[in-house]
């Protein structure tokens, strides 16, 4: 089939980007497509020849990778902001077609799936953080959230108190799955992640009161922000500075996002499938999953 032809002015693609962006309620993924396709703005601005084909997503591609050098996850960043802004015109009937479908962001390297934390680096961890106030209690909730049942970084901030129910020793958490409005899954809780929710909600409530069903379940004590919603930036400096505390900052190679991996190689570790995995984790494919699964695998063997 031939690639379609659609000329689009840059006026009339910047309403387009206003429009598709006011639509997205999170204000952290909002902020992320709103600076990647700036990006594109100003690429198809020096251009008079791009006509929203597979082929001129592809030149835009290699343009981010070789002229602007960026990383490949910021590759895909910016190709992942284009191909839903692209969705959005097809469903407005501007494009005939998606033209970013079939163009694949740059894969990471294995290696980031292999940053995950031993079994001592998560008590020396989980050590230098102090449960007793406010802001610990909270964390440590988080932290254990996190390694518990490998909530992401979205999860946890979008999470909200009607969100969480305790079941006798264990609970629930709804979260949204990835590119759905609507909380549409419930993630099973063990009783040491409920056991610190409940730890956080006792202190919270006696700081900031009786909680409303549809106030954040973490809570921002900042000076400028008390009280709101915390933010992904905030939430990273927080678990960042108890990595730092510990002694786990490996080079850069440690990061938040390591606690998702390391509660995905721990159930690997405890006998669960790549299949399990991958429903527990709430992974688009099984193939992430068995990623996991091998470098749990290659470990235990190691000893």
């Amino acid at each position: 089939m031939s690639q379609q032809r659609v000329r689009i002015s840059q006026r009339r693609l910047e309403t387009f980007i206003t429009e598709f962006l006011s639509g997205i309620s999170n204000a952290d993924t909002r902020g992320t497509y709103d600076r990647s396709l700036r990006e594109f703005v100003r690429w198809i601005a020096k251009r008079d020849d791009v006509r929203f084909a597979e082929s001129d997503v592809r030149r835009y591609k290699r343009y981010l990778l070789k002229s602007r050098k960026l990383s490949g996850v910021s590759v895909s960043t910016y190709l992942t902001a284009l191909r839903r802004l692209c969705d959005y015109l097809v469903r407005r009937k501007v494009l005939r077609v998606n033209p970013a479908e079939a163009v694949e962001g740059v894969s990471r390297p294995r290696k980031h799936v292999r940053a995950s934390l031993s079994d001592a680096d998560v008590k020396r961890l989980l050590n230098v953080i102090d449960s007793r106030g406010e802001i610990g209690s909270r964390d440590r909730a988080i932290v254990q959230l996190m390694l518990d049942c490998g909530l992401s970084e979205a999860e946890v901030i979008n999470a909200n108190v009607e969100d969480f129910t305790a079941v006798g020793d264990g609970g629930k958490l709804n979260v949204r799955s990835k590119g759905r409005m609507r909380k549409d899954r419930s993630v099973k809780l063990p009783q040491s992640s409920v056991a610190m929710l409940r730890n956080y909600r006792r202190v919270s409530r006696e700081v900031n009161g009786d909680p409303k069903s549809e106030d954040p379940l973490f809570l921002s004590a900042g000076n400028r922000t008390r009280g709101e919603r915390m933010s992904t930036r905030g939430l990273r400096g927080v678990i960042n500075q108890y990595l730092l505390t510990a002694g786990l900052k490996r080079n850069g190679a440690v990061t938040p996002h390591s606690l998702r991996h390391t509660a995905a190689c721990r159930m690997a570790k405890a006998g669960a499938t790549p299949e399990e995995i991958r429903e527990r984790m709430r992974l688009g494919t099984v193939e992430t999953a068995k990623l996991y699964w091998g470098t749990s695998m290659a470990l235990k063997r190691r000893g």
